[in-house]
Order: structure tokens, then sequence, then C-alpha cells
């Protein structure tokens, strides 16, 4: 599964400030982090949270930083086999 620029986008622009994305089943998905301990959701991989993403590229990033941070995010998870 490829983390897009969208997902990275759908995170930063969630009002969720707990936010985080997660891979679950070969799907990406913006989720609270409550939801994490849920039975839905038993088994997802924690790819970033909201705080450390926008601790990384600010509030209102490029689109060029957006593309830079999936390319990161999707590069970290296909190592860890997702």
């Amino acid at each position: 599964m490829t983390i897009s620029t969208d997902d990275v986008r759908r995170l930063l622009q969630t009002e969720d400030k707990d936010a985080i994305l997660v891979m679950v089943e070969g799907r990406i998905e913006v989720i609270g982090a409550g939801a994490l301990a849920s039975d839905k959701y038993r088994g997802a991989l924690e790819v970033i949270s909201r705080e450390d993403l926008v601790s990384r590229v600010g509030r209102d990033p490029s689109e060029r930083a957006l593309t830079e941070q999936a390319s990161i995010l999707d590069a970290a998870v296909s190592e860890l086999g997702g």
C-alpha cells in the first residue's frame, strides 16, 4: 500500500488534534487516537500522529513538503513489511 500525498494532507487537515495515520488491512486511514484500541483497528500500524507531522512540516506546508513526507512515510512502512 502506498501512502499518498492526499493521505498526508488529510491527516494535516483533520480537526482532531489527536488524529493518527494508520495502515490497517492494506488501507491507509486517518483516525482518532482513541480508535486505535478498538476492535476495528486491532493490529493497525500507526504510521504518524498529526502532532508529529506538524512538527515535521508545519501547519501550512507546500505541496512539495507533503509529497516528500508521503514518500518518507511510505518508505518507512515498506521497510517494516507493510
